[in-house]
């Protein structure tokens, strides 16, 4: 599940990617976000900490997109958050650990079935970028799931 982090970052960089180039200030995304803004503020030193966003200084400074928003995927973002995409350590391509319990990783088949998972995940969540977000938004396409229960 993606943690309250991973939605509050993922919020903040569409945020500012709307803006299309200017300084976005951590008060005005808090409020239009809805973030806690103290919250906001460590997860936004994070992120410019790992070059998505940078930032200026001063009392028209505040952050905008290190990089353009077509190169910025909701994958990495997700990561950098939250860690690997994989429900379990084995099925990591990036961060493999064998599972403590798993007498045969070859025959095992949650190990099966959850690398299915993670490779469908990966390949919604790393061909997504913010622009392709933005672009949808735009449109007015609904991004609501159908017909699926959580």
């Amino acid at each position: 599940m993606l943690s309250q982090r991973g939605r509050y970052a993922l919020k903040a960089l569409l945020n500012i990617a709307r803006a299309k180039g200017k300084t976005r200030q951590v008060s005005a995304i808090a409020e239009e976000e809805k973030i806690p803004r103290k919250f906001l503020e460590a997860i936004m030193s994070d992120l410019r900490r790992v070059g998505l966003v940078s930032s200026t200084r001063g009392n028209m400074g505040g952050y905008q997109l290190a990089r353009p928003a077509d190169l910025i995927t909701f994958g990495e973002v997700v990561r950098i958050t939250d860690g690997p995409l994989s429900m379990l350590p084995c099925t990591s391509r990036n961060f493999y650990q064998r599972c403590e319990d798993c007498p045969d990783e070859l025959r095992c088949q949650l190990r099966s079935l959850f690398a299915e998972v993670r490779d469908a995940t990966t390949k919604i969540l790393d061909n997504r970028t913010l622009a392709d977000a933005l672009r949808d938004e735009a449109a007015g396409r609904d991004t609501e799931l159908t017909g699926v229960g959580e």
